[in-house]
């Protein structure tokens, strides 16, 4: 069996859960899951945990990638996303069905969580994958190493299940979704004690992200910003840019450790990984760790004032020159547009 974690996009509150509340990641793992499960001959299944979900809507939206069983725990408990009673959860469903393979997205969510269930199980886990694929009926998982200067291969031959988290857009996304060979999903209902769901600690409040207009998961248009703006009020230039142009702004890691613009617009090796149509950086000298993020994107265009920046191998176009001047003349430039 060949299981995926269906991890939910943050909801409003809304109840029931409707629709597609799952995180983008979700679909690019069901695609490659049943590719996996039909070259290993298995099932493919989908372990979903929440409060007051649809299945109506879940079964139309997971049939459509060839699920075969969906493994659900619906309890108040678990409305709110709290790593201990999750991990209790999972770790139990786990022993119980013996999955071979584990896969999650390598969000912020499952960075937290799938590390604990790895250790609860005493099995090995690969994170921040960019490549699944199957060979002589082993898992081989693909990821960065050494600061993105190799590309690692890893099996995990004398434990199951094999677990590994992959980077959000780092499959490529289907261009038609898979249909499903069965005309019905079995559903398979969870239930635990108050003992089990337990947790020291507990959710008062969620506080959304409001710095980001534009998710940049999903962003068709990046502008980012790296330690060549000299300061935090200077990535005022680049949200202007991002506004006109109808982009998300993002970052290297530098201004992120110096307080300049929050975690979440991080793209990197320890940020998020993303595949925009067109990626505008601006003074980002291009060290590995940040390439590893972006450097998939469609079109990359650099602004930089050294020449000899290495970002500038890997760009469609390349502008050597002070953002300072150019950046506000792209803005009047588009501004009109």
């Amino acid at each position: 069996m060949v299981w995926i974690f269906g991890e939910f996009s943050r909801d409003k509150g809304a109840r029931p859960l409707r629709l597609n509340p799952f995180h983008p990641v979700v679909s690019e793992l069901l695609t490659k899951g049943r590719e996996l499960a039909d070259k290993l001959g298995e099932e493919l299944g989908i372990v979903i945990l929440g409060y007051g979900i649809d299945l109506t809507d879940f079964c139309l939206m997971v049939s459509d990638f060839g699920i075969d069983k969906i493994y659900l725990v619906d309890d108040i408990r678990l409305s709110d996303f709290n790593v201990e009673p999750y991990t209790s959860v999972i770790t139990k469903i786990v022993l119980k069905y013996k999955p071979n393979i584990f896969i999650a997205g390598a969000t912020s969510l499952s960075r937290t969580l799938f590390p604990r269930i790895a250790a609860r199980l005493r099995t090995g886990l690969t994170t921040d994958c960019t490549a699944l694929g199957v060979e002589n009926g082993l898992l081989v998982q693909t990821r960065p190493a050494f600061g993105g200067n190799i590309t690692a291969t890893i099996i995990c031959p004398y434990m199951k299940p094999q677990m590994a988290t992959v980077r959000y857009k780092a499959l490529k996304s289907p261009k038609s979704k898979i249909q499903s060979p069965k005309s019905k999903i079995q559903i398979i209902r969870e239930s635990f004690t108050k003992i089990e769901l337990n947790s020291r600690t507990q959710v008062i409040k969620f506080i959304e992200d409001v710095t980001q207009k534009i998710n940049l998961d999903t962003a068709d248009i990046i502008v980012a910003g790296g330690m060549g703006l000299h300061s935090r009020e200077n990535f005022k230039i680049l949200e202007e840019l991002a506004l006109i142009v109808g982009g998300a702004v993002a970052s290297s890691r530098p201004p992120v450790d110096n307080g300049w613009i929050s975690y979440s617009h991080q793209v990197g090796q320890t940020g998020k990984t993303v595949r925009p149509r067109v990626y505008i950086a601006c003074g980002i000298s291009g060290a590995m760790q940040h390439l590893a993020g972006m450097s998939s994107s469609e079109q990359i265009i650099v602004i930089n004032n050294n020449p000899n920046a290495p970002i500038f191998k890997i760009a469609d176009i390349g502008i050597c020159g002070d953002l300072f001047e150019i950046v506000p003349k792209l803005i009047e430039r588009w501004k009109w547009k």
